[in-house]
């Protein structure tokens, strides 16, 4: 492949969702300026916060489709596109860089792109129905729908970013901005909950990434103390063939405060509290999107610096930091999700979950626990942004987001109540979608590692049963039961359709992506 054409491969993914960003903030400009300007009175009572019924949009008016309500699928596209044609050239020649090493694809950036394209291909699709039922309640505006738009366009380019650059530094600067980006899509709805979610989001997710910001620094420190030009000192490929020069004790404080800083983007503990108020509050597209790939970018910077740590301190010292995280994780959402009683938080408290799991194969780190994990994280991705969207046509339906309100989904919306049963019955790890061969390699991984590893295995084990009957429990209340039948959407269940099919795909067999999965896992196990 051609220099240019590399350079082209790599900025894509970034770019054309900033550009179709651009796209949507001149069309919300537009609508802005032609826009008639509110009476004074009505002003200050939507500055107030007071809910105006006057200015509910008809129903006959809100459900009407706009031209550019599709532009949004362009990027997944796009994404998809890059993925899949990086996936190809890094398997049989490896990696390919651009712009004097900043940005790099090897077959983990291929994997990852390939899972944020298909996550944003369901989050996207399923977006202009969920808004057009905002504005049909009158909990949106036009204008509001549009500032969404350009959000997550924005939102997809840096979570691409994060996942194309070499540098270290630029991959902190990203997982930053995914922060910024989301707050304001997290408190949408402009009520008091959404607010008070974005704010402890954007708290929380500061101080792990204020952490994460002096692990870099330290990392950059042992680097430049090990000899390395400092235009290099946080290049990753660099940092990993001289790993063995880097000063152990500082290298080991650098990785400690990386993992719990960027584990606070995965939703690990101990700072996991914003994960269910936000994923709860924002729109069921971006919950779609933050738990079906923000966590996982935010863990893949973690496995990049964990190959960091096992050349530099050998594999002991991520093993008991990634397993005690892990279990810990995995304790609290198990005991959180037997006391639950709202859906969403539920779909939160199941993404810790299955993140600490995916935490737990990174400790254990065998080839077959490593694919295990990136597999995880694809099938996870794909069924929970099934079940958060579908989660959202719900909650327009039955007007609430408690499960004790909920009753008899399946006579009332039959399509989408299948959507979201199927999705909670893939999240429990069911054959044959992916999430169970992902977590029967996970378990086979663990019992064949060592003793202290087969322990942690069993006790994870016991928790992910427990998770199991709280979702089976509360899932099946809410399906089964008398109901009115309401209208539904066709539009906003083919989306889910399709990615409960990828996961059931990737569950019989990889295909032609089991090269790129095993390439994938040689990267991050140093190999």
């Amino acid at each position: 492949m051609s220099p240019t054409a590399s350079a082209l491969l790599l900025t894509a993914p970034a770019t054309v969702p900033l550009a179709v960003a651009g796209a949507y903030a001149l069309a919300g400009l537009r609508i802005r300026s032609s826009s008639p300007a509110l009476p004074a009175t009505l002003q200050r009572a939507s500055a107030r916060g007071t809910v105006l019924v006057a200015q509910a949009p008809r129903p006959d008016k809100a459900s009407k489709r706009h031209p550019l309500d599709r532009v949004g699928l362009v990027s997944p596209a796009v994404i998809l596109a890059c993925g899949s044609v990086l996936a190809a050239d890094v398997v049989g020649e490896g990696p390919r860089s651009a712009y004097s090493g900043l940005l790099r694809a090897d077959a983990l950036t291929a994997w990852m792109l390939l899972v944020v394209g298909a996550v944003a291909l369901i989050a996207c699709g399923s977006a202009p129905a969920y808004l057009r039922g905002e504005r049909a309640a009158g909990r949106t505006s036009d204008e509001a729908a549009w500032r969404y738009h350009v959000l997550v366009q924005a939102f997809l380019a840096a979570m691409c970013l994060a996942l194309v650059t070499a540098n270290l530094g630029v991959l902190w600067v990203a997982v930053e901005a995914t922060t910024i980006v989301t707050a304001f899509l997290v408190g949408h709805r402009h009520t008091r909950a959404s607010v008070e979610a974005a704010w402890k989001y954007v708290v929380i997710c500061s101080a792990g990434i204020a952490l994460a910001f002096l692990g870099t620094v330290l990392i950059y420190y042992a680097a430049r103390q090990a000899g390395i030009a400092e235009a290099w000192a946080l290049d990753w490929p660099t940092l990993v063939a001289r790993a063995d020069r880097l000063d152990p004790a500082v290298t080991r404080l650098g990785i400690t405060l990386v993992v719990l800083g960027f584990g606070a983007k995965a939703g690990l503990v101990p700072l996991h509290a914003w994960l269910p108020d936000a994923h709860s509050q924002a729109p069921a597209p971006v919950s779609a999107l933050m738990s079906g790939v923000l966590l996982s970018v935010a863990f893949a910077a973690v496995l990049r610096y964990r190959v960091i740590a096992d050349a530099a301190l050998g594999p002991d010292f991520t093993r008991v930091l990634l397993a005690g995280i892990a279990l810990l994780t995995l304790a609290l959402a198990a005991g959180l999700l037997l006391a639950q009683r709202d859906y969403k938080r539920m779909l939160a408290y199941s993404s810790m979950e299955h993140m600490s799991l995916i935490s737990l194969a990174a400790a254990i780190g065998s080839p077959l626990a490593l694919s295990a994990a990136l597999l995880h994280i694809a099938g996870h991705g794909l069924a929970k942004s099934v079940a958060f969207c579908a989660s959202g046509s719900i909650l327009q339906v039955t007007g609430t987001a408690r499960i004790g309100r909920v009753r008899g989904l399946i006579a009332q919306v039959p399509r989408t109540a299948g959507a979201f049963g199927l999705a909670v019955v893939a999240l429990m790890a069911f054959p044959p979608f992916s999430l169970f061969a992902s977590e029967l390699g996970i378990a086979r991984a663990g019992f064949a590692a060592g003793a202290g590893l087969r322990w942690a295995m069993a006790a994870a084990l016991l928790f992910v049963l427990v998770a199991f009957a709280a979702l089976a429990t509360r899932t099946a209340r809410m399906l089964l039961g008398p109901g009115t039948p309401a209208e539904e959407n066709p539009s906003a269940v083919g989306p889910l359709m399709l990615g409960l099919a990828a996961c059931a795909a990737l569950g019989v067999a990889t295909g032609p992506l089991t090269d790129l999965l095993d390439a994938a896992a040689q990267v991050i196990g140093g190999h």
